[in-house]
Parts: C-alpha cells; structure tokens; sequence
C-alpha cells in the first residue's frame, strides 16, 4: 500500500477557524462551569437592620424601644385627608355615668324641649329601620316624618325579626343606658303588634334612651344618667369654605354611637383580662367598619382614640395588634402614625405573633398606609411600616399573601418615589434606611414564582440599577438589591433581560472596586456575572470590553488568594488539628471558586478566550491554585481552576501563557491525576488531552506511566470520559515511537468496545476513535500482528456503521436525525473508510 497519510492530532491547528467551527469543534474541550447560589443565612433575631450591617448604631433608626400611651399625640385625631373644623357653639355639659365615677367617656347635655325629644325618637325609628335593610349611615338624610310612614307600613314579622337581631345589641348595653324593665321586656318580645309598635318607636324609645332634664322621677331609673346633644347645634362652621356645609355627623351617626360604639368603649376601660379585650376591640373595629366610621371626621373621634392608646400601656401583643389595626384603619397621621407603625413594627419583630398576624389582616392596613402616605411628611412612620412588612415577609404564608395582594407592583413604585429623591436633598439618607427594609423584603418575594415573573416584566431591573447607581456607598442597600439580582440570575428569562442592560456591567465593576473586601457583596456580584456568561457570548463580549474588567477579576483573585493562604497558614501554624479545622469551601475559597467560573465562561468566546490564554496572571493565578490547595480540601475550587486551564490551553496563540507553563501544568495535573476522586481524574485527562499536542507532553506522560491512567478510562462506560482519554491516546499515537504503548492494558479492545458502545450515539467520538487506530495503524503489516484478537469484530463494526440505513436511527426525530447525519457524513464517514480499507488490504 502506497498511501502515505499524516497522522491525526487531538485537534486539528492546521487552518484559521470561523468562530463557530471552533464552538463546535470544541464539543467537551471549551465547556462552562456550573455553581450553587451564594447562601444567605437567616438572621437570629428580626432587626431593621441585621447583625452584618455596615450602618453604626448611632448612624440608624432603633430596632427596640418603648411605647407607651404617652407616645400617642392626644390633640391630634384628624384623618390626613380630612379638612379641619372650626369650634362648636353649643358647648355641650358633660355629665360623668354614676356607675362609672372615674370614667374619662361621657355623654353631652340633653335637649331640653319635646320637639328635640322627638327629633331623637323618630331618628331612632329610622335607625332601627335601616339596621333592617342592611345600612346602617345613609349619605342622604330623609325627613323623619317620611320615615315614619314607611316604618308603619312595614310587616310585624319584620319588627321581630328587628327585634332580634338588635338584642344582643341593646343587652350590651344595659349597665350604661338607662331604660326600665317594661322596655326590656318589650324589647324581647317577639309578637308585637302594629299599635304596639308604634307606642314602642314613638314613646317607649324615649324612655329607653332619652332623659331629658327636668323629667319626672318614676321616667328614670335610679343611679343612672343619661344625656343628648342638642340637635340644633349639629350645623358646622367649615374652615376656609364661604358656605357654611353641614358636617358629616348625622343623626344618624349619634345614635349609632351611643347604640354600638359606646357601649364597647366602656367594655374597654373597665375589662382587664387581656382576652377579652380582644374580643372588645374585634367588636369595635366591625362596629366602626358598619357604622362606615373609620378613617372619618366625627367630634368623638378623639374620644376613641384616646382609649385605644391608653390600652398600649397594657403591652400585650395580642390587645396591640388589635388596636394597631383600628388605629391605623382611622388614617391618624403625624405622630400617632409613626408611634402605630412603630407599635406594629414590635408586635411583627417577634416571630411568634406571625400566627396571630395572619389571622388579622394587619397587612392590608400597612400596604395601605405605604400606598397612601406621603413619603416626605412621614418617611420614620414609613421606615417602621416597611420594616413590620419586611419581618412578614420572612413567614411562607404572608409572604403569599402580600404577593396576591399587589405588594410587588407597590413597592416598585415606592422605589421609583425614593429613586428621584437627589442626593442633596436633606431626606437622602433617611430613604437609604427606607430602601434596606423595601429592599430586604423584595428579596424574600423574589423567591416565590408569581413574584419573580412580576419582578422580570415590570421595569424592575432598570428601577434596582438606579437604586444601586445612588446609593452606591451603602453597602446595606447595595447588598440587598445584589441578593435580588443574584437569586433572580439564576432564571433565563430575567439573566437574559438582566444581560441586555448593557449599564448593568459598569455597576458591578464599580461596586466590586468599591467594596473589594466585603466577601458577601463580592461573592453574589461574581455569581451573578457567572450566571450573564455561562450562555450567553453577548454578554461575555461585553463584560470583556468594559475598562479595567479582566484587571479587575486578577486584583480580586489576588486578594482573596492571600486571605486563603492566610488561613491556610493559620490553621497549619496550630497543629491543624482540633475544633478549628477549616470548612470547606471557607469564604475566601467560596469567591475563588465563583471567580474561576467568571473565567471559564470567558474563554468560551473565541476571541476572549484567546486574550485570557495570553494572560499570563491569569495563567498564573489559577496555576498557584492546583499548586498549594489539594481536591481533598475543596474540590469544586482545584477541578474549576483545572477546568478553566484546559478552556484556555484549547486556545494556540502565539503567546500562550498554557504553552509557556505547560510542563509546570502537567506535574501539578499529575498530583490531580492520583488523587481518589474521580472527577479531579477525568478534568486532569481533559488537559491532556490539550497539552499532549506537545512532544515535551508526550514524553512526560510515557515517563510517568501516566497513558496507563488513560487506557484504564476507556472502561469507565462514559462517553464523555471516553472522548477526553482517547483525545490523549490520538495526540500519543502521533508519535511513531509511542504506538505500541496502545497495545499495552489491552487498549485496543476497549477502543473497539467504546466505538460499539457509543459510536451510534456519538459520531464525534466514533471519529476520534478511528482517528487513534489510523495514526496506530500506520505502518501496519498484517491486520493481525497490528490488531491481533480483534481485527474480525473490527472489521464487522466498521462494516455496519459505514452503513447508512444501518449507523442512522430513523426513530429520531427529525432535527437530531439531521444532526447525527451531518456529524457521520462530515466526521466518522471519511476516516472509517480509509481505516477498514486499510485493514481489508492487510487482511489475509
């Protein structure tokens, strides 16, 4: 046989390559690295800011403090959106209840003429009439005769069903309203007739409730008293209007007060078992909502409220999530909505009230005082809301149930209001206390599915940017918006959107030169930059051309390599023996690792890949690692920095910086290649597999036996440990003097086995295979001297896979047909040819 062929090599260097013919050909050569997502571990206590904050105390809003009734302003009771009123003229006498000698509640003076009695009476009638239908406080007021008329023709059954409906009501009430015991009885009957009825609404009501002064003795009950505002009075000069408007308490509204509110309100001052003060102040906040009084100017909103924060001293958390609920559904403002917020804030920070929260809804009232309340005005109030809702967010069913009720959308524009506040505006860094809490929490829902498609879809990313572009000097805020990044990069929708903020790069490199030895900070902005280039060849581009990236990632490199020494040194100066052996990975090799991953997702861009070979401190960098740290103590940092090293040894660039190293490389791979562990053995061959294009390589792995180490690979029944040993086996068969080493440990068998194993599966090892026999084959005399035992079954396996209908499985679908076609034709096909022509010329 005349034909003289060069021999194959591992990869061909013969030819300038397009890009994608150097990806493609790279198959298991060039490959990116996967990590774990930095861990965040849950702080011990619930803190505004947490044990790791870079604010000093004296720098920062407290986390404890007292609360008292004293903390409440008393004069200040107005809604914030209310308008203020101007005096009475009727200046009502108080009169205290005689059973009640102490009682801070009482009632005003009573009208003094039978036609104010009436007014009362037939406003009773209506009230008890709309508590029928459902609607307690109408916006329109009737004319009581009107009314009346109604109210008469209605159906008895009506009335007694009125009747019951009120008595659990009026039984309240009893030791503070003063009526006899033929009204009680009336009030329990259940039949009663039309005249009846009427006697009831029109007399019998006044002496349930009005006792107006100067009534006959046998009209009262003794030791009780009771007292009503004159009607008349009940018009309102408004402040800074020219027409004199009525104000919105009715008359309505005054007997409901008497008939529901009152009579808790004394239930609150006298109980003092915690328990049932509780049930007193659920009753109070559904006899409000009814009675459409929360949040509304009435004169004896002071009255209740002064109760309310009198019941703080109590300091149960309990009664004080009840009454943060009712205080913050009154829209107070000013000091009264920081001292609640900051009373809602103390019953969240114990995580053993997250039960009782979520069972009362004090959520919807916090959402609703951030989506309402000005951020200028009440930025403190504010901050201790955001910092209550931060500490729900650390419980799976709250944090539920903010994402359904739009927490998301709400803090982003809560962002967006913080975002526009310039730096040398004096409330700056007030809002950087304001952006931990919102930015805290906003980590805890990205966690959750729903929220993170919000967060991927609503302009959150360029919101995060700017927050991190103008509060770059706080670590606090900067750490938190990196943790939503770093958990959010590890989805491919939000790394792709996060990849085409092209802003997004600059902001990393600076933070990571601004805050170098904060190891939490680097080590999520490096996991995230791993996660923009492990698919991504725009972004490894980009990252590449900013200034100073690759100088950067080298000082990082350089400096948390010191501290691990450091450690290191440490450890061993001590006896390394003891309590205080070191976890692995430590902080230190936790950054190295995920920097190591930055690099070996570069390389994989041909032209990035190329400068980073020639790259000498980056060459040897990950050198020093495989150097001074063994895969015993942290394999995923020695197999990274090996992994990266073959990316990069991939690349023949005339200053190499592998090249130049080569044989310092392959003694620290052979330490890799003796360990125990099988993955540091396997990246150790893929090296090879690069290096041994070199004669000096090649000699060295004859002289330290290591092309046993390889031979032994081809049984592991793994095809991609099968492609990194024969690529080592191709590059030594190269060498006429090292070809009979493959007949050593049975090599040619189990080439042949692999090729029956996977060739239909993996025509690119198939090739590889026959690459290695053809080089093998070269000066071949007889089939079997060259083959021995298994040229026949060589022979038959050639045979059927240069067999179209037989090689290509059809079954597949049509794409991966298409595929494994293109590889067969271009690849295998060729080289298995000229092999099994070579073999039938020599085969007797």
């Amino acid at each position: 046989n005349t034909e003289k062929a060069e021999p194959f090599y591992r990869l061909s260097v013969s030819k300038q390559k397009t890009s994608s013919e150097i990806i493609n050909e790279a198959r298991n050569v060039l490959r990116t690295l996967r990590t774990s997502r930095p861990f965040t571990p849950t702080e011990d206590q619930r803190k505004l800011f947490g044990s790791g904050s870079s604010r000093a105390p004296q720098n920062r809003p407290p986390s404890v403090f007292s609360l008292h009734a004293s903390s409440f302003d008393l004069a200040e009771s107005r809604p914030v959106s209310g308008v203020r009123l101007s005096p009475l003229d009727h200046k009502p006498i108080l009169v205290n209840f005689a059973k009640d000698e102490d009682s801070s509640i009482s009632l005003p003076k009573p009208p003094a003429d039978a036609a104010e009695i009436r007014k009362v009476s037939s406003a009773r009638a209506r009230l008890f009439r709309r508590t029928f239908q459902g609607n307690f406080l109408s916006a329109k007021m009737v004319p009581p005769d009107q009314n009346e008329e109604k109210l008469d023709s209605e159906e008895p059954a009506m009335m007694s069903n009125l009747c019951r409906s009120n008595d659990n009501c009026l039984a309240e009430q009893r030791s503070y309203t003063a009526f006899n015991d033929e009204s009680r009885q009336l009030i329990g009957n259940e039949h009663i007739g039309g005249l009846e009825r009427e006697d009831f609404l029109k007399g019998t009501a006044g002496k349930l409730l009005v006792q107006p002064r100067g009534e006959s003795d046998q009209m009262k009950k003794p030791g009780t008293s009771s007292s009503w505002p004159r009607s008349t009075g009940w018009k309102r000069r408004v402040t800074g209007l020219e027409d004199e408007t009525r104000t919105n308490e009715s008359e309505e509204e005054e007997i409901f007060w008497h008939i529901k509110i009152l009579p808790i309100l004394h239930e609150l001052q006298k109980e003092d078992n915690i328990e049932n003060l509780c049930l007193a102040c659920t009753k109070l906040y559904q006899a409000l909502n009814e009675g459409n009084m929360l949040g509304k100017i009435y004169k004896r909103r002071s009255v209740l409220l002064k109760t309310l924060y009198k019941l703080v001293d109590i300091d149960s958390d309990p009664l004080c999530l009840k009454l943060a609920k009712i205080i913050l559904a009154m829209k107070v403002d000013g000091k009264n909505l920081l001292s609640v917020c900051k009373l809602a804030f103390k019953i969240c920070r114990n995580e053993k009230n997250d039960y009782i929260i979520q069972n009362d809804r004090l959520l919807d009232c916090l959402l609703e005082v951030l989506r309402t309340e000005d951020l200028q005005k009440n930025n403190e109030a504010l901050l201790y809301c955001m910092g209550a809702i931060k500490f729900m967010s650390g419980n799976a069913v709250l944090l539920n149930e903010m994402v359904n009720k739009g927490a998301v959308e709400m803090l982003l524009q809560l962002m967006k209001q913080i975002n526009n506040i310039k730096e040398n505006d004096t409330y700056f860094s007030n809002f950087g206390h304001l952006l931990v809490q919102l930015t805290a929490t906003l980590r805890n829902l990205a966690d959750l599915p729903p929220a993170r498609r919000q967060l991927i879809c609503n302009g959150t990313i360029s919101e995060l940017s700017v927050a991190l572009e103008q509060r770059m000097n706080d670590k606090d805020v900067c750490t938190y918006i990196i943790r939503i990044f770093s958990k959010l990069s590890s989805y491919n929708d939000f790394c792709a959107a996060l990849a085409d903020c092209s802003r997004c790069y600059i902001l990393f490199l600076a933070l990571l030169n601004k805050h170098q030895k904060q190891q939490d900070l680097v080590i999520r902005i490096i996991f995230i930059l791993g996660n923009l280039t492990a698919k991504n060849n725009q972004a490894r581009e980009q990252f590449f051309k900013e200034k100073e990236s690759v100088n950067t990632l080298i000082s990082l490199f350089q400096t948390y390599h010191e501290l691990d020494l450091n450690a290191q040194k440490w450890y061993h100066e001590r006896g390394g023996e003891g309590k205080n052996h070191p976890k692995h990975p430590s902080e230190a090799e936790d950054v190295l690792i995920k920097l190591i991953r930055v690099l070996a997702n570069l390389s994989v861009h041909p032209s990035v890949g190329a400068a980073l070979a020639a790259a000498h401190r980056v060459v040897e960098l990950l050198v020093t690692v495989l150097e001074y740290k063994s895969v015993d103590d942290c394999e995923e940092l020695v197999i990274n920095a090996a992994t990266t090293i073959n990316n990069l040894s991939y690349y023949k660039v005339k200053s190499s910086a592998v090249q130049d190293k080569k044989l310092h490389i392959a003694e620290m791979l052979l330490k890799l290649l003796m360990s125990n562990n099988m993955d540091g053995v396997v990246e150790a061959v893929r090296v090879f597999g690069n290096l041994s294009q070199y004669h000096e390589i090649c000699d060295f792995i004859v002289q330290k036996k290591i092309y046993k180490f390889v031979i032994a690979l081809l049984d592991a029944k793994n095809q991609d440990v099968c492609f990194s040993a024969c690529g080592v086996l191709l590059n030594l068969t190269v060498d006429k003097n090292k070809r009979a080493l493959l007949m050593e440990e049975g090599g040619i068998g189990k080439l042949v086995d692999c090729l029956r194993d996977f060739g239909p599966a993996d025509w690119q090892l198939a090739c590889l295979i026959c690459k290695t026999l053809w080089n093998y084959s070269e000066n071949i005399t007889s089939a079997a001297s060259c083959f021995g035992e298994d040229t026949d079954a060589l022979l038959v396996l050639l045979t059927s896979l240069l067999d179209e209908e037989l090689a290509l499985d059809y079954s597949l679908d049509r794409d991966l047909r298409d595929y494994h076609k293109l590889y067969w034709e271009r690849e295998f096909k060729p080289v298995a040819e000229k092999l099994l022509d070579r073999i039938q010329s020599h085969h007797s």
